[in-house]
C-alpha cells in the first residue's frame, strides 16, 4: 500500500468515526427530547380569583398550553378571595394561589411564600349609595366589606382619613359576590370593594359615589398582587416551584404584549362581559417578567412590600416589619429562565 493510499484510508476512517459520533450524539439528543416530551407531568393544584388580575394568567396559560409546556398537569380552583386560598394552602388542598394586596399580611406572617408579583393596581374603592357624598357621611351607616382583603384595608385607611373610628360605622362582613347583590339592592349604605365588581354594580346604580380610592395612597403605598406557594412545597419541591414560576413569567410577558386579547380570554374563562374587565385593566399596570426581575433586583419590589408591611403593622394585622426576603422568593424569580 502506498503512502497516498494509506493517507486516503485514514482520512476515510476519520470521516466515518466523526459521522458515527455525530449520529450517536444526534440519537442521544433525540432520545432526550423524546424523554422531555413523554415525561409524566407534575400534578399541581392552583387557585385563582374571578377577576382579571386574579384569572388572566390562568386564562393565558390555558390558551398557550403553558402547563404542559413546562411539565405541569394543572388542576384549577376558583376562589372569591385570597385569604380563603391561604386557608386552602394550610389545609394542603392547594399548592399555589393568587392574592390581592389586602392579603399580603398572610405571607408576611409566615403562612405562605410569595413566588412572584403579578401587577400593581389602583382598582379598590370605598363606594356609597347615591346621596352619600363624603367619607364623613359614613358615620352611623352600614358598610359591607370582605374580611382580610384589600377592600378591608382600604376601608380602615378611609376611616382614618375621615377621622372616624371603626365603631362609628355598622360594619358587615360579606363575601364579594354578596356585596354586589346587597349594594345593588340597597341593603347596605356603602361598601369597600374593587373593580370589576364595582363596574357590575354601576350597571344597576350608575349614580353610586366613589368616596375613596387606593390611588390616593400612591406612592406612599403601592398595592401589588402576588402569586403564592405553600411553605412545604417551597421547601420540599423546588422543581415544582421552578416550573410554576416559568409558567407565570411566560404568561406575564404574553399578557403585557397582548392585553386586549388577554381580556377576551379571561372574559371567556369567567363567562363575564369583557367591558367589565376592561374597567379593571384601565386601573392597573402590567409589567413584564424582565421588568419585575429588574425591580426585584434594585429593591423596588422590596420597598412595595415593606410599605404594605408597615401599613399592616399600623392596622394591627402583623406584629412587626420584617425583611421581604423572609417570604418573597425574589432572587429565585429573577434568576428563573423561561
Amino acid at each position: 500500500m502506498t503512502s497516498e493510499t494509506l493517507s486516503d484510508g485514514l482520512l476515510r476512517r476519520r470521516h466515518l468515526l466523526v459521522a458515527g459520533s455525530t449520529l450517536a450524539l444526534s440519537s442521544l439528543e433525540l432520545a432526550g427530547a423524546a424523554h422531555a416530551q413523554t415525561a409524566k407531568p407534575l400534578p399541581v393544584r392552583i387557585g385563582y380569583i374571578g377577576d382579571f388580575n386574579g384569572s388572566s394568567l390562568v386564562a393565558v396559560a390555558n390558551k398557550l398550553g403553558l402547563w404542559a409546556k413546562h411539565g405541569l398537569a394543572a388542576e384549577l380552583k376558583a376562589f372569591t378571595n385570597g385569604p380563603l386560598q391561604v386557608q386552602a394552602l394550610g389545609a394542603k388542598d392547594l399548592d399555589f394561589g393568587y392574592i390581592g394586596p389586602g392579603a399580603l399580611w398572610l405571607p408576611i406572617t409566615g403562612r405562605a411564600k410569595v413566588i412572584a408579583v403579578g401587577n400593581v393596581g389602583f382598582a379598590d374603592r370605598v363606594i356609597g349609595q347615591p346621596g352619600i357624598k363624603t367619607l364623613a357621611d359614613l358615620k352611623g351607616k352600614t358598610v359591607a366589606v370582605p374580611e382580610g382583603t384589600s377592600g378591608d384595608m382600604l376601608l380602615r385607611l378611609a376611616l382614618q382619613k375621615a377621622k372616624l373610628q371603626p365603631t362609628d360605622i355598622k360594619r358587615l362582613t360579606m363575601d364579594p359576590a354578596t356585596i354586589v347583590t346587597a349594594f345593588g339592592s340597597g341593603q347596605v349604605d356603602a361598601a369597600s370593594l374593587w373593580y370589576p365588581l364595582i363596574g357590575t354594580i354601576k350597571k344597576r346604580l350608575p349614580a353610586l359615589t366613589e368616596l375613596f380610592s387606593s390611588k390616593e395612597l400612591y406612592p406612599a403605598y403601592t398595592f401589588p398582587t402576588a402569586y403564592i406557594a405553600r411553605n412545604d412545597v417551597v421547601e420540599g419541591d423546588p422543581r415544582l416551584v421552578e416550573a410554576m414560576t416559568r409558567v407565570i413569567k411566560e404568561a406575564l410577558d404574553w399578557r403585557a404584549a397582548n392585553l386586549k386579547e388577554a381580556v377576551a380570554l379571561t372574559a371567556a374563562l369567567l363567562k363575564a362581559p369583557a367591558e367589565v374587565l376592561e374597567d379593571e385593566v384601565a386601573l392597573c399596570r402590567y409589567p413584564t417578567s424582565e421588568e419585575l426581575s429588574r425591580l426585584t433586583r434594585d429593591g423596588t419590589v422590596g420597598g412595595w412590600l415593606k410599605g404594605m408591611n408597615t401599613l399592616f403593622k399600623d392596622m394591627g394585622r402583623v406584629p412587626e416589619v420584617v425583611s421581604p426576603d423572609s417570604y418573597y422568593l425574589g432572587a429565585r424569580f429573577a434568576d428563573t429562565k423561561i
